[in-house]
């Protein structure tokens, strides 16, 4: 059971850490004009990544110094999300070999 509870986790950091990559992408494409926030379905889509990654951005940008025009916040996020899905592998490989 506490194994399914680990693949789980892990899964939805996979899942939060691909979100933070899209929305990053679409960052770029909006700052060099490939699409614009005019169009209603960009427009859609990029409230939407915010509304899924505010809650886990805020935090890191009042803890991390002001950069200027740069957040590092989706980064420290990824990292911090990469270094868990690899606590709860190491987790879930341990539980496996002691035949939990």
């Amino acid at each position: 059971m506490l194994s399914a509870l680990i693949s789980v986790l892990s899964y939805l950091a996979t899942i939060l850490s691909t979100v933070v990559i899209v929305q990053f992408v679409l960052s770029l494409l909006l700052a060099f004009n490939v699409v614009s926030l005019s169009n209603n379905i960009v427009s859609s889509i990029w409230d939407a990544l915010n509304m899924i990654l505010n809650p886990f951005l805020k935090p890191i940008r009042k803890i991390m110094p002001d950069t200027g025009m740069i957040d590092f916040s989706p980064m420290v996020l990824l990292i911090g999300l990469n270094v868990i899905i690899t606590l709860l592998g190491g987790l879930e490989r341990q539980m496996y070999l002691a035949g939990m």
